[in-house]
């Protein structure tokens, strides 16, 4: 079991039942936290005037202290099936947010 700041990307590894794709799923995990600023292309800098993404910011937050707590729980019948949820849910948020930037920036231009 890895140090706490860790764990959300440990219940990443454990979450996917193939070895190199749990590897993968590990290194994309921490690799797009170092990513994101360097992609973002939003016309403004801020959160305050994307209020969907607000929320989404939140739910975010949410996400990384689940994979966080079950990371450290042991490798369970509940816990399996919480952490390949809480995976996808992760990696959606990737997908979702700079959808939904693009979306709300178009409705204030136009």
């Amino acid at each position: 079991q890895p140090e706490w700041y860790f764990l959300f990307a440990y219940a990443i590894l454990r979450s996917i039942p193939n070895k190199l794709g749990g590897v993968i799923a590990l290194v994309m995990s921490i690799a797009i936290l170092f990513l994101m600023p360097l992609l973002h292309t939003n016309e403004t800098q801020g959160l305050q005037f994307y209020p969907l993404n607000q929320i989404l910011f939140w739910y975010m937050v949410i996400m990384i202290l689940l994979l966080t707590w079950i990371g450290a729980r042991p490798v369970e019948a509940p816990y399996i099936i919480t952490g390949q949820i809480l995976t996808i849910l992760y990696f959606s948020y990737y997908i979702i947010n700079p959808l939904i930037i693009k979306l709300w920036d178009n409705m204030l231009n136009s």
